[in-house]
């Protein structure tokens, strides 16, 4: 269970997150970027990624861009590509009954 006790296989890891990329899974895209960000130290690979997770709506690459564009590692075109994507993403998302669920859930 949860890959005790189990050999831990990288290369079916990657392959498993690709195919979940592919398929539009925004945490599986964040994920591919940090590996390419960490392990194989390829930062336009990673900025790809991170776009892509962020025009599906994913938070968590913006907010690791941000950081990383202050420090110098990533391009302020990069950045306004991804804030651009990803707010066109959350406006798609956006309608009545969302807004209306959401007040709901606050009230609850």
């Amino acid at each position: 269970q949860n890959g005790h006790g189990v050999e831990k296989d990288q290369q079916q890891e990657v392959h498993h997150r690709e195919l979940a990329a592919i398929g539009g899974h925004p945490t599986a895209r964040y994920d591919l970027g940090c590996k390419e960000w960490d392990n194989n130290d390829n930062a336009e690979r990673a900025m790809k990624h991170w776009i892509i997770a962020a025009a599906l709506g994913d938070d968590r690459p913006i907010e690791f861009m941000m950081e990383m564009s202050e420090e110098g590692y990533v391009s302020k075109d990069d950045l306004a590509a991804a804030l651009r994507a990803h707010q066109a993403a959350v406006d798609a998302t956006k309608s009545p009954q969302r807004e209306a669920a959401d007040i709901y859930d606050k009230i609850r």
